[in-house]
């Protein structure tokens, strides 16, 4: 392609023509190649990770970069597929395009862009209450159309492919909407409690199976009391992760000043040191 007309082009352009010439099958990358849409998945994820990541570290230019090859997973996939003759680029924004104005019906009435400025105040609640129901409706008719019985179960449809924290939170949202739910955070509390006296009752038999089920359900439970808190419970854990490193690390720089290491102290000094570590997040 001359350079002149590639100049011309907007940024989506230029990316999808890059992503052509990567999979030149006389010229392009022979990994790029090589790629399907099964094996690009657990790249997918570690860029989704890395633009979280980029986003807690309130790094700007981290993050163009991570968004940039997120915004490169979604171009990789349409190429393929556009290759098998399944769908294209163009499909997928088209398909997104649609979904935003049929489920903002308080912003587009009509279901067209045409409609912008003419839809009614509604509350951010009103908001999830209506997408829900959107949702619903969609997917009943998706299932008639591929000739799918309709859904039966309010946790219909929720990937086992999530991440294993935002399933039981999604899980436990689907219930709730439909009145399975704890009235009070201390009810869910005291079950949290409950779940753990079962998991100290299973490990004290030393029956291994059981141990990990009732650790199961404490984890379970932990989630809950999240949602109760309306905490998020990935980044609760991400934040707890970072502390112990952190302190960890503080630790191991304290200890080196001395000449010492992890291993050589007992455990008195280092509940001690870690004590001190935690004062240090305080200044």
């Amino acid at each position: 392609m001359r350079k002149e007309l590639f100049d011309k082009k907007n940024a989506i352009e230029k990316l999808r023509d890059v992503m052509v010439m990567l999979r030149h099958k006389d010229y392009g990358c022979p990994w790029d190649l090589e790629q399907t849409l099964d094996s690009l998945m657990s790249h997918t994820i570690e860029e989704t990770y890395e633009v979280i990541d980029a986003i807690e570290k309130k790094d700007m230019s981290e993050l163009v970069d991570e968004l940039g090859d997120l915004l490169f997973q979604v171009i990789f996939y349409a190429q393929i597929a556009d290759e098998e003759n399944l769908f294209d680029f163009d499909d997928v924004a088209n398909a997104i395009v649609l979904k935003l104005l049929r489920r903002h019906p308080h912003v587009f009435p009509t279901g067209e862009v045409s409609s912008f400025g003419e839809g009614s105040n509604i509350s951010a609640s009103e908001v999830s209450t209506n997408w829900d129901l959107i949702k619903l409706v969609e997917k009943e008719k998706k299932s008639e159309i591929v000739g799918k019985k309709n859904r039966k179960s309010a946790l219909d449809d929720l990937p086992k492919a999530f991440p294993a924290l935002l399933r039981s939170i999604k899980l436990q949202r689907r219930a709730a909407k439909v009145g399975f739910d704890w009235s009070e955070i201390s009810e869910v509390i005291s079950k949290l409690k409950e779940e753990i006296t079962e998991l100290e009752e299973a490990i004290n038999l030393k029956d291994k199976e059981k141990t990990s089920a009732e650790l199961g359900d404490v984890l379970f439970s932990a989630v809950n009391v999240a949602r109760h808190a309306a905490v998020d419970p990935e980044s609760a854990l991400r934040e707890a992760n970072s502390r112990f490193e952190n302190r960890f690390t503080w630790i191991e720089g304290q200890l080196e000043k001395e000449g010492k290491i992890v291993k050589d102290v007992g455990i008195d000094e280092l509940n001690k040191l870690w004590s001190q570590a935690k004062l240090t997040e305080l200044k």
